[in-house]
Formats: structure tokens, sequence, C-alpha cells
């Protein structure tokens, strides 16, 4: 079942690339799996939002979600390089990633729906609720309880291919094994606070070091953008330019003689 689930993310990502109206490309997607039973997902009631969904709860009979990560080609989040307003390409980016991640929900589950499994197909984005800017399904959370990756001080997920790209999750019947969680930060900051890079290229000061975040200023900006691109209310300065744009700095650095720094290439 995980060789066809993977099988299909790929190639939908490659049907995207091929169509892409404005040029966008992806590195190779990222697959992971959570057990719909697993204890966190109960505990995204205190963490997020006390309306947060279970699984179960979208799908009765829920034993499985799939968590997938699409990272952007490198050249995109290059070209969003701090200053007050997203790239074009970033904003063109996140338009048909959304629209991706989409996609992929709906063929896997039509597939699943062929093998027997319900699922349910959940939005991308914009299912938060406009007072709190809370989700009641947050697919960063639900990536992270599927051993996607863990999180950074920029408040996302940095997986083994880094922060910039977009999660998609579907929760189903089907049984598949979870993917175990690495049990260590991913984050810089977080390991031996030798990073602000996320912090400092904030243009509005959302993120601060303790781990707040002025989620409204956030979304300010977003809408600013928005207004200034006529694409999408994006921003990822956070995301753009700092050691986790592509990879997981922790594990680069563990990974490199003596800890020695990994570059933001």
């Amino acid at each position: 079942m995980k060789d066809w689930i993977e099988t299909e993310v790929a190639a939908a990502v490659g049907d995207a690339q091929a169509s892409s109206p404005t040029g966008v490309r992806w590195r190779a997607p990222l697959v992971r799996y959570a057990d719909a039973r697993d204890p966190l997902f109960p505990e995204l009631r205190r963490i997020v939002r006390p309306t947060h969904a279970t699984p179960e709860e979208l799908v009765p009979g829920a034993r499985s979600v799939i968590v997938w990560f699409l990272p952007f080609e490198r050249e995109i989040p290059r070209s969003n390089a701090p200053e007050r307003f997203a790239s074009v390409p970033w904003a063109d980016a996140y338009v048909e990633t959304n629209a991706l991640v989409r996609a992929i929900a709906q063929r896997l589950s039509d597939g699943l729906a062929e093998r027997g499994h319900a699922s349910a197909v959940l939005p991308p984005t914009h299912n938060f609720d406009t007072e709190t800017l809370m989700s009641d399904w947050s697919h960063k959370h639900v990536g992270y309880i599927a051993g996607m990756g863990e999180f950074g001080i920029h408040q996302m997920l940095i997986t083994p291919s880094g922060s910039a790209g977009r999660l998609g999750s579907l929760p189903t019947t089907a049984v598949l094994e979870p993917t175990p969680r690495s049990g260590r930060p991913a984050c810089l900051w977080r390991l031996d606070e030798s990073c602000t890079a996320c912090v400092d290229d904030c243009p509005v000061s959302a993120l601060a070091l303790d781990g707040s975040f002025d989620r409204h200023a956030c979304w300010a900006l977003c809408r600013e953008n928005e207004s200034h691109n006529g694409r999408a209310d994006v921003c990822g300065k956070c995301l753009s330019v700092v050691p986790c744009t592509y990879i997981d700095p922790v594990a680069a650095r563990l990974a490199r003689p003596g800890g020695a720094p990994a570059p933001m290439t």
C-alpha cells in the first residue's frame, strides 16, 4: 500500500510540473504516516485549540493518517530574499502548491476508495478561524505526529528536505505502519541557540526567541502581500534564506566532521 501511495504522490507532482502555467517546480516529495490512535492527536485540543479534530471524528474507524510534504525547487525560496514583500515566484508557488495538495488528497482518496478504504479530503489552507487564526485540523501538527519533522522557532515544521514547501494530510481507515519521530530538534536555535535567522528576517517582528508568535501581525503582512502581488496572502521570509530552507540543519551538522555548520544553499 505504501509503495502505491508514494508512487501516486510522485506522479501527481510530475503531472503538476508538466502543466504548471508559471513554471513552478518541486523537489522530490516526502511521505510519512501516523497511527490515527496516537495519543498526541487528542493533545492537539490543548496544544492547538479545543476544537481541533481527531482522525476518528473526520473518518469513523480511521486507522492512519497519510502526510506529504512538497518542497519547493531551490530557485523559489532564493527569489524570496529578505525584504518586505514576497516575491512573485513565491506567491505563484504557494497558489499552485495548494492546488497540488488538493489534487494529491483527491487522487489518494479515490484510490483508497477503490481499495475499500474511507478517507477525508481536507483543504490545504484557509481552514482557520478568522478571529483566532487557528485551525481545527493543523497539517503541520499532524505532520509532526507522523514523523515528518520537528518544529523550528519559526513555528514551521523542519523536514529532511527543509521547511520551504507545503504540507497535506489525509486520514483514512487503511492500516499503515506509522513513521517514527526523530526525538531530536531540527532547529539550530532549539539545539544550541546558534541561529536566529528566521526571527531576524521577519519584516514585522512576529517571531520571538522565547517561542512566542504574533500570528495577527503575520497575517496582516500576508494580506498586505496579497494586495501588493495580486496573487496570494503569503510571506515566507522566515523560511526562504535560512539554514533550514532546504534541509534539516541539525541532521546536516551531526553528519559533518566536527559538527561544522551546514551551508544555506
